[in-house]
């Protein structure tokens, strides 16, 4: 097996995202754009973007990441126009976009124009929600796009199963399809409850840090495997598995939430960079099975399905959007929106690499074996234009959009307010949980150490309030900043001695790395405590 194109592709999309963080651009659009450059040099390897690979290897640690960042306590207040996004706009874009397809395309049967429908139905979240956070946009929006993402998947892979059924000739039904909707949807909730207390269970009682991150690794593929062995949905219960998990991660030790923090962001940034990639480095794949399908009959029916794909959006999120308002009870619960805030949930519904694995998992026969899928090379260019149009014209404009709307930004004073009457309640709660232990003569300490635990204590109280203090008429910094970067200087100057020490071998290697694991702790706590 040759590894080289794999390295290539993981270091080359690694590479981009990094330095997509110093341009404008998304890490998103630039790692497809540079894709689609380099899929065009003469020698480059053919990726081929296997679905028995993207769907089960994949897709579960992207949503247990996704899962595990989100808010359980902010999707349930979001719950009615995430339910309505990530099923009910799933549905209506597949039979939409599928019906439209049928009425352009000649000779193509209504079941395989559905299966192309439930192929481009769920957008890909991660560009979108990527920009959200940038540009500031309000926390509801953002929970919106994030919960639709974590479960639009499961929607349209079902909706797909049961229109490609129909489409081979397996003699599929609308009760039948409608049954087996209802079955992966309730199972893989099931499988996530099942599962989610005993792996939580384990974390909690299993103190070594690094099997408890093996566990945390192996939790989404265990999840998503079980859940498919009996016919649920595997996106569901990774989803239900990882927001509880989340939302109960308080209760596991601080090495592992630590170890675990890192080890995630590291497999989020590494896969989330090569899918995209991959997406970019599909071209040369699909052009060479258009067929018949080229020139200008096959760049109408590109930009016919991409307008079809915006406007079905806009058409669904408007009326899910202002019609539950015809409820008093709903009036009355929630504040009236505008206009501004579905029209970026409704541009924001960029196609991604789940949607490319799903058009490659159709089959190149019908039911017969014999009988070829009927046009399924242009359901496969189709699919790929319209990732691309989406991720390029949507996900380039998104953020002018969000600027030209002039979205109220985040109110950071009030956060830091916040923030500092939460520790300064934290704090009132340890000061008098110290005082009882030190009344006990088993937990006599020297002076000096016990006023030490005061003033640490002290400083975590004070560092947030500091953040709402004046800035340095000299530098423009804030105190807070002024203190973490003498605390760096101080720290960095330990460090050169600690190696310098290491280097005349006063020291040996061993000491060195426990002296360099305390300075970072050191380091990593007084960042944490103004970052």
């Amino acid at each position: 097996m040759d590894v080289m194109p794999l390295l290539l592709l993981v270091a080359g999309s690694a590479a981009i995202a990094a330095a997509a963080r110093r341009t404008p651009v998304p890490a998103p659009l630039l790692l497809v754009a540079v894709g689609l450059a380099v899929s065009s040099v003469p020698g480059v390897p053919d990726y081929t973007l296997d679905p028995h690979i993207v769907l089960p290897l994949l897709l579960p640690p992207l949503l247990h990441t996704a899962a595990t960042d989100s808010s359980y306590l902010d999707l349930r207040a979001q719950l009615r126009p995430v339910a309505l996004l990530s099923v009910g706009y799933v549905l209506f874009a597949t039979f939409v976009v599928g019906w439209a397809l049928y009425l352009i395309v000649p000779d193509l049967p209504l079941t395989a124009a559905l299966v192309f429908g439930a192929v481009v139905a769920p957008p890909d979240a991660v560009a979108a929600t990527a920009v959200a956070r940038r540009v500031g946009l309000p926390s509801r929006i953002t929970t919106i796009l994030q919960g639709e993402s974590l479960l639009n998947d499961a929607t349209a892979i079902t909706a797909y199963r049961v229109a490609l059924a129909a489409a081979v000739g397996e003699g599929a039904t609308w009760a039948g399809g409608i049954g087996e909707f209802l079955l992966a949807a309730v199972g893989g909730v099931v499988v996530g409850l099942v599962l989610m207390a005993p792996i939580h269970w384990l974390r909690t009682h299993v103190k070594e840090a690094l099997f408890q991150n093996t566990l945390s690794l192996l939790t989404p593929f265990v999840a998503y495997a079980v859940a498919e062995q009996v016919h649920a949905s595997g996106v569901i219960a990774v989803v239900v598995v990882a927001l509880y998990l989340g939302h109960r991660a308080w209760e596991v030790d601080f090495a592992t939430r630590l170890q675990e923090e890192a080890v995630w962001k590291m497999v989020a940034f590494v896969l989330e960079s090569a899918v995209f990639a991959l997406i970019g480095l599909q071209l040369p794949v699909v052009l060479r099975g258009l067929g018949e399908y080229e020139g200008a009959l096959a760049a109408w029916y590109a930009v016919a399905v991409f307008l079809v794909v915006v406007a079905a959006r806009f058409a669904w999120v408007y009326p899910a959007t202002f019609l539950p308002r015809l409820s008093a009870r709903i009036r009355e619960r929630e504040a009236s929106p505008t206009w501004k805030g579905p029209f970026v949930v409704a541009w924001a519904g960029m196609r991604g690499v789940v949607s490319l694995a799903i058009a490659f998992s159709i089959p190149l026969t019908l039911h017969d074996g014999e009988e070829p899928f009927p046009h399924r090379n242009l359901i496969l260019f189709l699919t790929f234009t319209t990732v691309i149009g989406t991720l390029v014209v949507q996900g380039l404009t998104l953020p002018p959009l969000i600027r030209l709307l002039k979205f109220p930004g985040r109110d950071t004073h009030a956060e830091t307010l916040a923030e500092a009457n939460a520790q300064a309640q934290a704090s009132r709660a340890a000061e008098r949980r110290l005082d009882e232990l030190l009344t006990d003569e088993r937990n006599a300490l020297p002076a000096p150490l016990a006023d030490r635990l005061r003033t640490v204590l002290e400083r975590r109280r004070n560092a947030v309030w500091e953040r709402l203090g004046q800035a340095n008429p000299v530098t423009g910094e804030s105190v807070d900043d002024t203190y973490r970067r003498l605390s760096r200087e101080m720290i960095s100057a330990e460090r050169e001695v600690f190696v310098k020490l290491r280097d005349a071998r006063y020291i040996d290697d061993e000491m060195l790395r426990t002296l360099l694991r305390r300075l970072d702790l050191e380091e990593a706590a007084a960042f944490r405590e103004t970052a």
